[in-house]
């Protein structure tokens, strides 16, 4: 590539991700991922498998402190390791290149664009409910509406992270009030002396393993997100700090904001009703909202639209990273020399989500993206016992009990083992899936020597889409040059 070039992009500031997240935007980065339609729907899915109401809010209890446990071990990882990347920098420093690239290709294939994609359908359904009260929302109107909110908000994180981090907040800000409306009215009913649902509460309760597990896999999905800070770890202000001060913050204030919205559920809707329903949050505003009861589907589409505004924005940085190892195609690991902003990762991650939205069985696709999600959390905690015994002189400034990352990698372990065995279709795909990855892996990472013509037609590749998105590596912006 030729310098000084008059057609060179000339910047004056070094080309780098900018560390400008603050404290209080990467709480409202994890809540906002973490609140998305779980709080809304996943209260059935609990209640109905352990069939008691008193049972139900002890797991809600049980998942928080799980996955609270689980952020801990996340933050000494980040803390001590303060690299952007998350878990895909920690299992490769634990474990090396191969288990990292594995881990980077569950996220690039199971987890992220299948996550936004059924999320954006999602988002779509609530927008269009209000539309068509009395019909089913047509098929073509939910897919165009749900490419579109992908489009829109993978335009803002290519613009600019700043306005990201913003709409983050506003759009948590908007969930929040979503569940303080529940709150109140439920409240206020309770209040009112509707305690029925609490009466003899954990009468005919499921204590058995089959459905205790079943309901843990609901209320891990509500609470899933908690871990998408630490890819953003060398965007956030003093992340040392606030990277765990941030995670901690976001549990609590989740766990309590769950527990509470169960409470004013049950003040409204009987343990049956609540079975019944698709959607608790809508049918809760059907029974007590009156008019105004077409505003929960909005505020419920603007709670999902931030989980998927959040995972875009943590994802891009990891597929960004992963490509700066050599693990994903070049033109991945740079900046637009302009935004500063990892464009080509996220044009990436909206070309992919775009081909799962089409998918006829989107929940199918769900299911794997759990077990890709259970399969990275046992190779994260595997990974932490390790460096306690390979770097013990490591500077960590939140050190957890060893014990604790040893048992959840067993747990972890046995979600696997359980999935395999309960969903044994899911299962095989995803190894297929894991399977196409390791072969990409020799070709594009092993295969060192590739002869001249198809490493110039990979160059022409990169070439082509570096000029087309105006996009350098980091620390060469004169490098790019119109011929």
């Amino acid at each position: 590539m030729g310098k000084g070039s008059a057609a060179s992009v000339e910047v004056q500031e070094k080309v780098g991700l900018k560390k400008q997240i603050t404290l209080f935007q990467g709480v409202a980065i994890i809540v906002g991922i973490i609140i998305g339609s779980g709080i809304f729907v996943s209260p059935v899915g609990i209640l109905i498998h352990v069939k008691s109401v008193g049972m139900s809010l002890v797991m809600w209890g049980v998942c928080g402190l799980y996955n609270t446990l689980c952020a801990l071990c996340y933050a000494e990882l980040g803390a001590s390791i303060p690299q952007s990347g998350g878990e895909y920098i920690y299992i490769k420093r634990a474990f090396g290149d191969y288990p990292a690239f594995i881990c980077l290709w569950i996220n690039f294939m199971l987890i992220c664009p299948v996550g936004v994609a059924a999320l954006s359908l999602i988002a779509s359904l609530y927008i269009l409910q209000p539309i068509f009260p009395t019909c089913l929302v047509p098929p073509l109107a939910e897919k165009f509406i749900a490419i579109c909110i992908v489009f829109l908000l993978v335009m803002v994180n290519c613009r600019n992270v700043k306005w990201v981090t913003r709409l983050q907040v506003v759009i948590t800000s908007s969930k929040l009030v979503a569940l303080a409306i529940i709150v109140i009215i439920g409240f206020v009913y309770l209040g009112q002396g509707n305690v029925e649902s609490f009466e003899n509460a954990f009468e005919d309760s499921d204590f058995s393993a089959g459905a205790i597990a079943l309901s843990f896999y609901s209320g891990f999905w509500a609470y899933s997100g908690w871990s998408y800070l630490n890819f953003l770890t060398e965007e956030l202000v003093e992340p040392h700090k606030n990277l765990p001060r941030a995670i901690m913050i976001s549990m609590i204030t989740v766990i309590l904001v769950y527990l509470v919205a169960n409470v004013a559920y049950l003040g409204v809707l009987s343990p049956q009703l609540m079975t019944q329903s698709a959607a608790v949050a809508v049918t809760f505003a059907e029974q007590t909202m009156g008019m105004m009861q077409w505003l929960m589907p909005i505020l419920i589409a603007i709670s999902v639209l931030g989980t998927i505004n959040g995972t875009i924005l943590s994802m891009s940085r990891l597929f960004f990273i992963g490509a700066q190892n050599d693990h994903m195609p070049l033109f991945m690991s740079m900046i637009q020399c302009t935004f500063l902003t990892p464009t080509t990762s996220l044009f990436v991650i909206l070309s992919l989500t775009l081909c799962f939205q089409t998918s006829g069985d989107i929940w199918y696709l769900i299911e794997m993206e759990g077990l890709g999600f259970a399969t990275v959390l046992t190779m994260v905690f595997a990974g932490q016992v390790y460096l306690r015994y390979t770097e013990p002189d490591l500077h960590r400034p939140i050190k957890v009990p060893i014990a604790l990352p040893a048992v959840l990698c067993l747990v972890s372990l046995a979600i696997v083992g359980l999935t395999f065995y309960q969903k044994v279709s899911e299962s095989l795909t995803a190894l297929l899936i894991l399977a196409v990855g390791s072969i990409l892996y020799l070709f594009g990472n092993r295969w060192q020597n590739k002869p001249k013509s198809l490493q110039s037609k990979i160059n022409a590749v990169n070439l082509f889409l570096q000029k087309f998105f105006l996009v350098v590596t980091e620390d060469n912006p004169d490098e790019l040059e119109w011929d």
